[in-house]
């Protein structure tokens, strides 16, 4: 007797095969690939870049940091160069100003507190003595 069932409509190896190969087989749908892949790329860029984003931010942060330690560093040498005719006091606050020779001069007195005329050439800037002996700029030109 002759199978009444076409060949090409059935198979030795059921399992291989992408639907159900019976009546009360669970239904088998074969994923979308490339909808898979794109949604996971999508996700992982997203997240990626809130890293790159974060860390741009911190290495903003840094150069910000190292720029006024820099300053720091500068006004700090300019002050000891400079003529100071008291003692400094940590956590108070002074005034550097350059003189008509290119010299610094370190003073109590602020650049309003002179009156109508600046007994300098130019007010630098205004600091304060940081316990580590550096001077914060707190006012510059």
């Amino acid at each position: 007797m002759e199978n009444p069932i076409d060949k090409d409509k059935i198979t030795e190896n059921p399992s291989t095969l992408p639907y159900a190969h019976t009546v009360g087989g669970a239904v088998i749908k074969p994923t979308k690939t490339a909808v898979i892949k794109s949604r996971s790329l999508s996700a992982m860029e997203d997240q990626t870049n809130r890293q790159l984003n974060q860390i741009k931010k911190q290495i903003e942060l840094l150069a910000h940091q190292a720029q006024e330690i820099q300053s720091r560093i500068e006004i700090s040498k300019k002050i000891y160069l400079a003529e100071i005719n008291f003692k400094p006091l940590m956590g108070h606050i002074y005034h550097l100003y350059e003189k008509d020779t290119g010299d610094w001069v370190l003073s109590m007195v602020a650049p309003n507190e002179w009156g109508n005329k600046l007994p300098f050439a130019a007010f630098v800037s205004t600091v304060k003595l940081l316990s580590d002996h550096t001077w914060e700029v707190i006012d510059a030109l």
